[in-house]
This record gives structure tokens, C-alpha cells and sequence, in this order.
């Protein structure tokens, strides 16, 4: 694998920094997830709090083949052993609030004196500066609504709605998993760590960063149209006879406007002065869609997919979950990796965002339970059996 021989530990908890930690796992890291002894709160969904394997694939995407281990740091043998841990890391990867790794002597600073090749990653919801630096933050608030995505996307007039589950979090995992490697590879170079910081609100900017651009330079952004008045009916949602929608996504300067009319059924449109270019579609966009959903309807899904991909237009079904889970195309670009259940059988779980070939690894193994790798990892780091036994007596490990 990849990272083999990376040491990461991750003091974190929900989606964004565990994500970029399990990334990291997949390639082939190393990671050791330290938790609170109430456990990570991802552990609570669908499941109890000490099984993270059945009933619970929320958890288990961002921390299948982990270590896990449990540490009190409120208690000084707990935050000790933490720091011991840290020191032996490549990687110290947290999103706990910075005041609160200050006042536990965790901070990048204090770590840092025992391990100078410490890369230490922070992900936060508003970043290290700044007048709200200090507020809590989930994708739903930082990544969506205070970063404009919400905003952006939701089409002029109508309310804003909920992000689904993880989808600012998992960008940023990404982010900041681009941002630990560029560290390693600086490390690599200088021989010396340094940290690195990424944040929902930032990472929310960066994804939205085209139109951004536009509103920097011009002060001012087309908003969002609905489906039956878009800006471009060409880029639109269409629906077969079948009930089946597919979104067409045709490339720039109107090349693929007669191919589409063609696809269509209607090759007379090409004619029509209402849509003769692209300023013209534009102003009779509503009219255009009209045309083009009456065209689209009658014919079958199946028909439609021959006579799209006829012409080699650029287009794509609007699958359900249900769909997209049985799209043989989603399986071969990689998008699932097996991960052992715990019981000698396995489950499909979303992979990783890259393929290796030649290096993908088959099976992953099952996340871990609550402090399922404590004393292993305790005894790693040099501790006798008596001195686990007493961190395990006064609630400092378990």
C-alpha cells in the first residue's frame, strides 16, 4: 500500500477529520483513533456505543481498518499518554477546538518539542483566525449556508434546503487530506513538520470557487433559475415516457445543438429563428424547454439513452441511491471497496476517492470497537502491563 509505514493519530470526531484519517487508511497509513471514553458520537448511529460494525456503515466509512483506542485527558496519566502517542506519529490529525488543546497541553507548539517531524493537520468549522474562529461549526452551517453554497443553489424565490448527510465534511476530508500529503512531502525535504489547517467554511468557497470568481471581479451572480426557466435550456433535466429524469449538460458554443434536436426527434428546431443561437435560446428559454420536454416524452429511457449516446452528447440518468448502488459503471470506476463485518463476511462501503491499480486494496478491514486496541497500542509505546492495568484502574484508558 501506499502510505505503509505511516503513523497517523487521529484525536477527532464526527465526519470531516476522521474521513481525511480514513483516506489516509485506505492508502495504506497506519491510523490510531483516540477517543473519549464516550466514544466518538458517529459510533451512536444506527448502533450502539461499542459495536462499530453491525448496523452501523455511517460509522464504518470513515473508520473501518483503524485502531482504536480509548484515553481520558481531563485525567493527567490520559493526556500523557496521548502526547507519548503523538510523539511517535507522523501525522496528529484533530478537530477539538484549540483553547481546549491549549489548556490539555495538546496544542501544535507543545507537541511539537518532542516530535519536530510532526505534521499536526487541524480541521475546524471557521478556520484558526479570525473574529469567529472560535465557534462551533458542522458542514450543514460553516460548509453550506455561511459559505453560499445554500444559497447558491437554491433556485431564485424558492426557501433553502438541508445538505445530506456528510457532504461538506467529505469534501474537506479530501482537502485536508491534500493538505497532510504536501506537508509529508515539504517533511520530506526539510525534515521537519509543520501544520496545516483547512476548514468547512473555506473548503465550502473553494467548491463554489468558479462562480466565486464571478463575484469578486463583477460584484455581482446570475442566481439559480428554476427547471422550466433555466438559463441555458439546453443544460436542463428532461423526462422519458417512463417516468425516468436525465440531465443534458451539452458542451459550449452551442456545437451539440443540432445533434441534440436530431436526438430528439426534432431536427425541425434547428430551424426555429426563436432559438437560432445561444442569445436567442436564452430569451425564449421556457419556450425551448416546453419543446424539448414534449419531445423528450415520447420516447422510452432506453430509447432516449440509444439516442443520445447516438449523437455523443454529454448527458446522465438522475439515479436514485437504489440505482446508483446496482450501476455495474459505479462499481468498475472504483466507487465501492468491500470491508469485513466482524462475523468472516463482508459488506460494500463507499471507497475512497481514488484508485491505485495495481494497489487497490481488495478488503478493508472492519472499524474497531470503543478502546478495542487500548492496551495493544499502550504496550506499543513502551508502558509495562502494570502501569495499563493502572491507567485502565483510574479511568485514564480503557
Amino acid at each position: 500500500m501506499l502510505l505503509k509505514g505511516l503513523k497517523v493519530v487521529e484525536f477527532a470526531s464526527y465526519i470531516a477529520a476522521p474521513g481525511a484519517a480514513g483516506i489516509l487508511g485506505d492508502w495504506g497509513a497506519d491510523v490510531i483513533k483516540v477517543e473519549r471514553p464516550e466514544g466518538d458520537p458517529m459510533r451512536h448511529v444506527f448502533a450502539d456505543t461499542r459495536n462499530a460494525v453491525a448496523g452501523n456503515p455511517t460509522f464504518a466509512v470513515d473508520n473501518r481498518g483503524k485502531r482504536a483506542v480509548v484515553l481520558d485527558i481531563s485525567r493527567p496519566e490520559g493526556r500523557d499518554a496521548l502526547a507519548r502517542l503523538a510523539a511517535t506519529a507522523d501525522v496528529f490529525l484533530t478537530n477539538v477546538r484549540p483553547a481546549a488543546l491549549k489548556r490539555a497541553g495538546l496544542d501544535e507548539a507543545t507537541l511539537r518539542k518532542d516530535n519536530p517531524r510532526l505534521v499536526y493537520a487541524m480541521v475546524t468549522g471557521y478556520g484558526l483566525e479570525g473574529p469567529d474562529a472560535h465557534l462551533p461549526g458542522f458542514d450543514v452551517t460553516a460548509f453550506w449556508a455561511r459559505s453560499g453554497v445554500a444559497r447558491m443553489h437554491a433556485p431564485k424565490g424558492s426557501d433553502p434546503f438541508i445538505l445530506r448527510t456528510g457532504v461538506g465534511d467529505h469534501t474537506t476530508s479530501m482537502a485536508t487530506v491534500s493538505a497532510i500529503l504536501a506537508a509529508l512531502y515539504e517533511r520530506s525535504q526539510t525534515g521537519v513538520g509543520r501544520l496545516v489547517q483547512t476548514s468547512l467554511l473555506a473548503t465550502g468557497v473553494y467548491t463554489v470557487s468558479s462562480d466565486m470568481a464571478v463575484q469578486l471581479a463583477f460584484g455581482r451572480l446570475a442566481s439559480n433559475r428554476p427547471r422550466t426557466d433555466p438559463f441555458d435550456p439546453l443544460a436542463n433535466f428532461y423526462r422519458s415516457s417512463d417516468d425516468h429524469w436525465f440531465v443534458l449538460n451539452p458542451r459550449g458554443g452551442g456545437a451539440d445543438w443540432k445533434a441534440l434536436t436530431r436526438a430528439c426527434g426534432r431536427p425541425d428546431l434547428a430551424d426555429d429563428e426563436r432559438f437560432a443561437n445561444g442569445r436567442s435560446r436564452r430569451i425564449h428559454s421556457a419556450e425551448l424547454v416546453k419543446e424539448l420536454e414534449a419531445a423528450f416524452v415520447a420516447f422510452t429511457f432506453d430509447e432516449v439513452r440509444a439516442r443520445l449516446d447516438g449523437e455523443d452528447l454529454v448527458w446522465a440518468p438522475v439515479q436514485t441511491p437504489a440505482e446508483v448502488v446496482a450501476d455495474p459503471q459505479v462499481a468498475a470506476a472504483g466507487g465501492w471497496v468491500e470491508v469485513e463485518d466482524g462475523q468472516g463476511g463482508h459488506f460494500r462501503s463507499p471507497a475512497a476517492p481514488a484508485r491505485f491499480p495495481g494497489a487497490d486494496q481488495p478488503v478493508r478491514p472492519a472499524p474497531p470497537g470503543l478502546g478495542e486496541h487500548t492496551r495493544a497500542v499502550l504496550s506499543e509505546l513502551g508502558y509495562s502491563e502494570g502501569e495499563i492495568e493502572a491507567l485502565f484502574a483510574s479511568g485514564a484508558a480503557a
